[in-house]
């Protein structure tokens, strides 16, 4: 009988957490791709916005025996600047259709285009449903019930004002007695959520994306980008009962230069605080704890100088630029721990 995951992650295993970025999720990938092939395996991978879509295809292809290198290829099929979908009336009217679509429907883009090609990448290794990225084969997980799947993503809920850690915390949404349900229940409704749901809802950044709508047995709450409450969610695998882990917990983060020295000038105006306070959401606010906490230790940290996360339209050299640092950081890593 072959080794399950967790038997050959208990040999050579990390759970992994994966920084959001937008378009510089491009370089999580590389960084992915050069843990798997230094001999890595993901029992369980947590992400945020970009983090997410790099994690669901690595645990995707994990859990169906395929190579997680396959997301180098699946990176030749993406389009970025298609992820920038618009509807009929912003392609005809320009920048008067991309406020008119701000307006309607909360965002300039539609993320109809992500999810297409996420679910044809699920669909391959033959995940569409988290049942289909359930633990079933280890008997020594201390991990409550419904939390035993391979997949966490991070959304934020605008409604409830609350991280939602998907698909842990659907039973508060897709049932009226919430975590108060039979165990039964609560399993069922997560056995049956969509993994391009979960990771489509944490992807859509403000503003720029269309918020994810997410009925519930009350009605409906609005998702967005789970970096507004938690970017690296480093923390989300770590034990909380004092026992020692079977295996590490690793991050990947992306990271830049830091500016030249200017002075520091405080934000002017209603719009600038707006932007302010976007910026800063989903940006690297807690870097100072992260440094206290001794994080870094345990964390990939691949430079993305010069590449914001909405840039769409980069060229095919700087997207090689940002896979290969997250490749090369990879290894790096993965050759101080053997």
């Amino acid at each position: 009988m072959p080794a399950t995951l967790e038997q050959r992650a208990a040999a050579r295993g990390a759970d992994l957490v994966l920084e959001g970025g937008g378009v510089r999720g491009i370089a999580l990938a590389g960084a992915v791709v050069g843990l798997a092939e230094g001999g890595v395996v993901f029992p369980r991978i947590g992400g945020t916005s970009a983090g997410a879509i790099v994690g669901a295809l690595a645990v995707a292809y994990e859990s169906a025996g395929m190579p997680v290198t396959r997301i180098r290829d699946d990176l030749d099929t993406l389009d970025l600047a298609t992820l920038e979908s618009k509807g009929p009336l912003e392609r005809v009217t320009g920048p008067i259709g991309k406020a008119g679509a701000l307006l309607t429907r909360s965002g300039l883009y539609r993320t109809d285009r992500l999810r297409e090609w996420l679910a044809a990448r699920l669909e391959e290794a033959g995940v569409r449903t988290f049942r289909d990225l359930k633990i079933t084969a280890d008997p020594g997980s201390d991990l409550l019930p419904q939390q035993r799947y391979r997949l966490v993503t991070h959304v934020t809920d605008l409604t409830r004002r609350c991280l939602v850690r998907v698909p842990w915390d659907l039973p508060h949404y897709l049932l009226p007695e919430g975590a108060a349900a039979p165990l039964s229940a609560q399993i069922a409704a997560i056995d049956s959520y969509p993994v391009v749901d979960a990771v489509v809802a944490s992807a859509s950044l403000p503003f720029f994306f269309q918020p994810f709508e997410q009925a519930t047995a009350e009605g409906v709450c609005t998702w967005v980008d789970g970096g507004l409450l938690q970017y690296f969610p480093i923390t989300v695998f770590d034990r909380t009962d004092g026992r020692r882990p079977r295996w590490p917990t690793w991050g990947v983060r992306l990271t830049s230069a830091p500016p030249a020295a200017v002075p520091d000038r405080p934000v002017g105006g209603p719009l600038g605080e707006a932007i302010g306070l976007l910026e800063t959401a989903v940006g690297q606010w807690n870097r100072y704890a992260l440094e206290d906490e001794g994080v870094d230790a345990r964390t990939v940290l691949v430079d993305t100088s010069g590449v914001g996360s909405t840039d769409f339209e980069i060229d095919a050299a700087t997207r090689k630029r940002l896979y290969d640092n997250g490749y090369r950081a990879a290894k790096a890593f993965v050759a101080t721990r053997r």
